[in-house]
């Protein structure tokens, strides 16, 4: 067993974290992670409505009893979804955890903190996490360079943003990006970190709803079939090397905008990617954690197999290395 400041804070059995991820975070993968003892988050926006969220919180209450959360992502948008009534639903659901992602927490952190819910906040470098702590968070998630999504600006890896955070936070800290195995979850614990958030790694699950020609292509690539987009833009996502994602750094490249690479960076069509099983239709998320996936097993199998060869690498293998004089 593997004991932390975030399982007890955050009520869970393992320091492993599945989180919100677009079209992906539905109730069988998340209720899978929880059943395995880990935690899994819903994506609230995932869910067109708040009363189809509440629908998919029933549904995963349905196939688990052990503890799950929900992720809510604040982002700029010409026509904001409903981010109140997601918020509401979710506290009407009585769910107790929550993640956070995007702009700063702080405005809904009295609403879930009367509702008794604890909140992990998504950050990509020390400032913001310095500042989600300030605000009142009740732990953080930080994502290193390596990730999947929007790793920031800072362009800072794993290696040194996990304890140059943890070297300065007093709240529990998990540790993202570039993280697929025991190997990862051991170097964080070692680095400073509470525990580890995967998302690439839980794509490539049985229980992950997107089509199989996907986890069999994320099992196929290397840690170098990833591209940068939106560099030049200043708002840097790392995703899957496909057609549309070299096109879409080749028309930045040219001194293009965001206006000529809108329609090739529609939701829409990355959905089609997961849904659909085209891996050109559109640009999807994975992190460089591919060049560690070797297999597509189920998610009690992953978290089984990560918190046994955790423990065997803590109390044998590094144990070893230890020489008294």
């Amino acid at each position: 067993m593997l004991r932390t400041r975030f399982t007890e804070t955050f009520g869970v059995e393992h320091p492993i974290v599945q989180g919100g991820m677009m079209w992906v975070g539905r109730a069988e993968l998340v209720a899978a992670v929880a059943n395995a003892g880990g935690l899994g988050f819903i994506t609230a926006l995932t869910q067109p409505t708040p009363d189809e969220l509440r629908n998919e919180i029933a549904r995963t209450r349905e196939l688990t009893d052990k503890p799950f959360g929900v992720n809510v992502t604040i982002l700029p948008s010409i026509n904001p979804p409903p981010y109140a009534e997601y918020v509401q639903a979710i506290i009407d659901s009585g769910v107790k955890i929550v993640e956070t992602a995007g702009s700063n927490p702080e405005p809904y952190l009295p609403y879930y903190h009367d509702a008794g819910i604890k909140v992990l906040h998504k950050c990509t470098s020390v400032r913001h996490a310095l500042k989600a702590q300030h605000v009142g968070v009740d732990g953080v998630s930080i994502d290193g360079f390596e990730c999947a999504g929007h790793p920031g600006e800072d362009d800072i890896p794993g290696l040194i943003l996990i304890p140059a955070a943890a070297r300065v936070l007093d709240i529990p800290m998990i540790a993202s990006g570039g993280i697929a195995d025991a190997r990862g979850l051991v170097a964080a614990l070692a680095l400073g970190a509470d525990g580890v958030n995967m998302g690439t790694r839980f794509l490539c699950t049985r229980e992950s709803a997107i089509d199989q020609k996907v986890k069999e292509q994320i099992v196929a690539n290397s840690e170098l079939d990833t591209q940068l987009i939106f560099r030049t833009m200043r708002n840097t996502a790392r995703v899957a090397d496909n057609e549309v994602s070299r096109k879409v750094v080749e028309i930045e490249k040219a001194g293009g905008k965001f206006e000529d690479v809108r329609e090739l960076v529609a939701g829409a069509r990355g959905r089609r990617v997961f849904e659909e099983g085209d891996l050109d239709a559109g640009i999807w998320s994975a992190g460089l954690a591919q060049g560690l996936i070797h297999d597509i097993p189920s998610c009690a199998e992953l978290i089984g197999r990560m918190v046994s060869e955790a423990e065997e690498l803590i109390t044998a293998r590094l144990a070893d290395v230890v020489v008294t004089a």
